[in-house]
């Protein structure tokens, strides 16, 4: 079934069609929200919450280009996430009680495990958020420049510098991580 069928039929209120949306984005969702910097303890809470407003507001839904909506959700929900009252509190004691949770991760979180992929994964955290977003979303979630442009609601030009900018940085970071220096 086509995607545009299944929007149309979870906007009549068809909670099959709504499942098999989520069923379809769910991963994609997770693994944006992580990229983001949403901690692996918070994922799921995060992709539960995008969920939820996404199950709110497909009513209003009328862009061409559903994926593109939904990265915009998941973005807003993964910086609103750390935003709330003692939301930090809680999760660090939710850390502490826990303790060593991994078995716990999805497939797609152990993957990051390995030590190229977590070095990388920091890295990029340490970018300013307008570099390191239109980064992921071009690198990792295969959105094209003019979709960047569109979930980030800024121009395609800001987009290419940025992404270009992130690029020289990224490579900044991961000199210093690896203990590369040039020009000696």
């Amino acid at each position: 079934m086509e995607e545009a069928d299944l929007i149309t039929r979870a906007q009549n209120g068809e909670r099959e069609a709504f499942a098999q949306l989520m069923y379809l984005h769910y991963r994609t969702v997770e693994k944006f929200a992580y990229q983001c910097g949403v901690r692996l303890d918070d994922v799921s809470d995060v992709t539960q919450e995008v969920f939820i407003k996404l199950y709110r507001f497909l009513p209003q839904f009328n862009q061409q280009r559903f994926t593109t909506w939904l990265y915009k959700i998941t973005l807003n929900t993964a910086r609103d996430y750390y935003r709330k009252e003692g939301r930090e509190t809680a999760k660090k004691e939710r850390m502490n009680k826990a303790g060593q949770a991994l078995s716990q991760q999805s497939t797609e979180s152990q993957v990051l495990l390995f030590e190229e992929d977590r070095a990388l994964h920091e890295a990029i955290l340490q970018l300013d958020e307008k570099y390191r977003l239109p980064l992921i979303l071009f690198y990792f979630q295969d959105l094209t420049y003019q979709q960047i442009a569109d979930v980030l609601n800024i121009t395609l030009a800001a987009v290419k510098t940025r992404i270009f900018r992130a690029k020289e940085g990224l490579k900044k970071v991961m000199d210093v991580k690896g203990g590369v220096t040039h020009g000696q």
